[in-house]
């Protein structure tokens, strides 16, 4: 059961498996981006704010909670409103 205790003490998690559409941080680039398709081994992500779609391993990615999402978002929103280009 994800979670719980696994033998040893450590705590066992369970595979994230991202769906399209899903908010999530490339941990290895450490970007933030929306799953925006499936290309071979790769999942395809978006910046937040549009962009170039780059190519992650799955194994790399964490769901963003919902409160990370809206900040992405809102820090997006007040780079537009200041006139910066993301």
């Amino acid at each position: 059961m994800p979670g719980l205790p696994a033998e040893g003490g450590t705590v066992a998690m369970t595979e994230y498996r991202p769906k399209l559409g899903d908010t999530v941080e490339d941990t290895g680039r450490k970007r933030v981006g929306k799953v925006m398709g499936f290309e071979g081994p790769y999942v395809q992500l978006r910046p937040i704010g549009g962009g170039v779609e780059w190519d992650a391993s799955p194994e790399q990615l964490r769901p963003l909670t919902v409160v990370e999402a809206l900040s992405a978002g809102m820090a997006v929103v007040n780079a537009r409103s200041r006139g910066e280009r993301l």
